[in-house]
């Protein structure tokens, strides 16, 4: 419940009109700006052609029609007609320009969120879901899309549009236009009043669809588990639910919308009889041309047009704006795992880690590491065992500097991991986790991840060494077998193999192994504690496992206990202690006895 509401807070909408969000905005059209210049100019010959036809019509009527000037009345035909066609062409152009401005714009946006989240620290993915950050880079960058290529172009064609029709109306006759602006006070309110509505409404609807799109996700991506315990039903009406309340949302708007169109089409038709009945009177009494009449008739329509559109605009523009500040926000995070000014570039790497009195917390006050010291010699193989929590992954995510410790450092070849670039220190690093994470692709890139410098025949070696390539030649396509999202097509132990294979291709000299085992069934784990002892030659490693036959062969062994290092040895050492690691031993051999 804490999640959903999260995200429908997300949801709320602001202001419809916020000055410093829009400066912002702006300056990613500033790179285009010639384009911006060429739509908006365009923008000004659109309106004033599309002003021109009335009072064309005028003319044609009150100068030829009652002239009986043939000749003159083709000349204004003509005149309309072209006047027409190139209001269609410049607002084709314009619009056209525009959008490709906007497109253009949001890219650079879109772009630039996602470089802005490659370089955050895993902190910041833990406090932000992932649903949440792909609604920022996907659905508010396209809300703001629509701002620019309709929204705002829109808004600034019916506000020149309004300004046009009321000083061509009272150009051509102050007295109409008073007639013809005696609705608008009726007609404001109608607008208001609309506009009140669909805000809420179309608050509510985005509400009720963040609820629906997390409930999708959440039992599509559980239905295995929906499906064990007989729960379709139960979930099923949930669904209903919710969709239920997304239906009469969507329906309330669709009422409000036909209240209130056709309430402005009344209000346009109440203006054009009013204009027939004065006008024509005036005519009768020879104080105007029915040309005149005629041009106001069209200016009218004209008039309405765009004061519909502007309550739809608004709708338009308030969404932008809540969409502008959460992007924005997120723009505004800055990473606390920043790179040193001068990062340290180091020639050629041994391999020696080293921790110093680490402390790391990922909670202030509540430490997870209290004051771990300890060296791994180059080329020296050392395990982390201890029970869930004691602190294992936490000294990974240290090395690698996932998170900064608080007290003391991690150093690597004697040089503290802060003074490292990150991504030159974690390519020294080769790290295969618990939790194996597949791309969408085939198999080779899922290994080499489409690095240029790992030629197919690394990546062929490295499947070969560690006993991936067998079940590998049995996928249609080999290496180029499709793999689908998060590899679920393969089964644990081979996500596992490709993972360990994805680490030898990078050829790290400091080998990484988060519970490498701990899911795969006994025959696979007999392949790579065979590649193991061979792959591990000449590498510096750590390992974390829970299953103790699998550091057997190390030099080292560091028992962890409530992030604290409470025993240290090799393995018959360990055991004929008696201590933490024995108690370990034993619980883990207990039922085989």
């Amino acid at each position: 419940m804490r999640g959903q509401q999260e995200h429908q807070d997300d949801e709320v909408l602001g202001k419809a009109y916020d000055a410093r969000l829009i400066r912002r905005l702006l300056t990613y059209l500033r790179p285009y700006r010639l384009w911006v210049v060429i739509s908006l100019l365009l923008l000004f010959l659109t309106t004033g052609l599309q002003l021109l036809g009335p009072y064309i019509t005028k003319v044609a009527v009150d100068t030829y029609i009652a002239a009986r000037d043939l000749h003159g009345l083709d000349f204004a035909a003509f005149a309309y007609l072209a006047t027409v066609l190139l209001a269609f062409l410049s607002q084709y152009a314009q619009s056209y320009t525009m959008q490709y401005t906007g497109q253009w714009a949001m890219h650079d946006l879109r772009t630039q969120l996602f470089a802005h989240l490659q370089r955050q620290d895993l902190a910041f993915f833990d406090r932000n879901p992932v649903g949440r950050l792909m609604t920022r880079v996907i659905n508010d960058v396209e809300t703001l899309n629509e701002l620019f290529g309709s929204g705002v172009v829109a808004l600034l064609g019916d506000l020149l549009t309004l300004i046009g029709v009321a000083a061509a109306m009272f150009a051509l006759d102050w007295r109409l236009a008073v007639i013809s602006f005696v609705t608008f006070p009726f007609m404001l309110r109608a607008t208001a009043a609309y506009r009140k509505r669909a805000r809420e409404n179309y608050r509510e609807s985005r509400r009720i669809l963040a609820r629906m799109n997390a409930y999708l996700q959440e039992n599509i991506s559980g239905m295995a588990t929906v499906q064990a315990f007989g729960q379709e039903t139960r979930h099923f009406r949930n669904f209903q639910e919710i969709n239920t309340q997304h239906r009469d949302a969507l329906l309330k708007s669709i009422q409000y919308n036909a209240a209130f169109f056709p309430s402005i089409e009344l209000f346009s038709a109440i203006t054009v009889g009013l204009v027939l009945w004065y006008g024509g009177a005036m005519i009768l009494g020879e104080r105007l041309l029915p040309g005149v009449v005629i041009a106001f008739i069209q200016y009218v329509h004209r008039l309405f047009t765009p004061i519909r559109d502007l309550a739809e605009k608004y709708n338009i523009l308030q969404a932008a704006m809540a969409s502008s500040e959460r992007v924005f926000k997120l723009l505004d995070v800055r990473h606390s795992l920043a790179d040193p000014a001068a990062p340290t570039q180091p020639a050629h790497l041994r391999g020696e880690i080293e921790f110093k009195d680490v402390w790391l917390s990922y909670v202030p006050g509540e430490p997870v590491l209290k004051g771990i010291s300890f060296r791994v010699a180059p080329g020296e193989k050392v395990a982390l065992v201890g029970a869930t929590g004691a602190g294992k992954t936490s000294m990974i995510s240290a090395l690698c500097r996932f998170y900064d410790v608080e007290r003391g450092s991690v150093r690597i070849d004697g040089i503290d991991v802060r003074e490292w670039e990150k991504r030159t220190l974690r390519r020294h690093l080769g790290l295969v986790l618990q939790d194996v994470f597949l791309f969408s692709g085939d198999i080779a890139r899922n290994i080499g991840l489409s690095d240029p410098a790992i030629p197919h025949e690394r990546v062929a070696e490295a499947a070969r060494r560690v006993h991936a390539q067998s079940f590998i030649d049995r996928l249609a396509g080999g290496f180029q077998a499709v793999v689908q999202e998060r590899g679920s097509t393969l089964s644990q132990g081979e996500r596992q193999l490709l993972s360990f294979a994805r680490a030898l291709a990078f050829d790290a000299p400091i080998l990484i192994l988060d519970e490498a085992t701990s899911s795969v069934d006994t025959a696979t784990e007999l392949l790579i504690q065979d590649a193991l002892k061979e792959l591990l030659q000449g590498r510096t490693a750590l390992i974390i496992a829970h299953r103790l036959s699998t550091i057997q062969f190390v030099d080292r062994i560091l028992v962890l206990h409530k992030g604290r290092i409470r025993e240290e040895g090799t393995h018959q050492e360990l055991l004929a202690r008696g201590g933490l690691y024995t108690r370990l031993y034993e619980l883990q051999y207990q039922p085989l006895a």
